[in-house]
């Protein structure tokens, strides 16, 4: 696929959008929407032509043809009590060979710094996606990466608790965002 210069594109397997800003031969640079500079393989995006509100404004469905009055009418309605454990929840393992390759040339306040915010990052991509729950692999180690993140997460509207012992053993905290529902 030919991509140029101001596309809108999404990356595969990840959660990054951005526009394209410098077609190479094999690589492309993408601006992600957060506004950081990221290189790929043109294998690994998608082009958007059309965003997802868009397309769902063009649906037009006539009154009489309305799937809420033909439920009403065949079936009562019912609500259905959902539970926040069927939803899995996002899962960040922030151990250091987990973030980047190789961690040569880092000291240990750089991998704390890094850790910390990929951690903050990944807290408010939660909380701007509206994402209830987040696991936070830190390992079990001295704990000093488990006493720092839970500096970090009093700052939020959120409520912290020790992950499934059964799942991550002693090395997981798990977060729950706290937030208003606007109607």
């Amino acid at each position: 696929m030919n991509y140029k210069i101001g596309d809108v594109v999404v990356v595969l397997d990840d959660v990054i959008k951005g526009r394209v800003i410098k077609v190479y031969s094999s690589k492309i640079d993408i601006e992600t929407e957060d506004g950081f500079i990221m290189k790929f393989n043109e294998s690994e995006l998608v082009k958007i032509s059309v965003e997802q509100s868009e397309i769902s404004k063009t649906v037009v469905v006539p009154h009489h043809l309305s799937l809420k009055t033909e439920y009403k009418k065949k079936h009562k309605l019912t609500k259905i009590k959902s539970k926040k454990d069927k939803i899995p929840p996002m899962e960040v393992d922030l151990h250091i060979d987990k973030l980047i390759k190789s961690k040569r040339g880092m000291d240990n306040f750089d991998i704390l710094s890094l850790q910390l915010d990929t951690a903050k990052y990944k807290l408010e991509f939660a909380i701007r996606n509206r994402i209830p729950r987040i696991v936070f692999i830190h390992g079990v180690g001295e704990g000093v990466l488990r006493e720092e993140l839970k500096y970090l997460f009093n700052r939020y509207n959120v409520k912290i608790t020790e992950a499934s012992y059964q799942k991550y053993g002693l090395g997981a905290t798990e977060v729950y965002v706290l937030q208003n529902i606007k109607d």
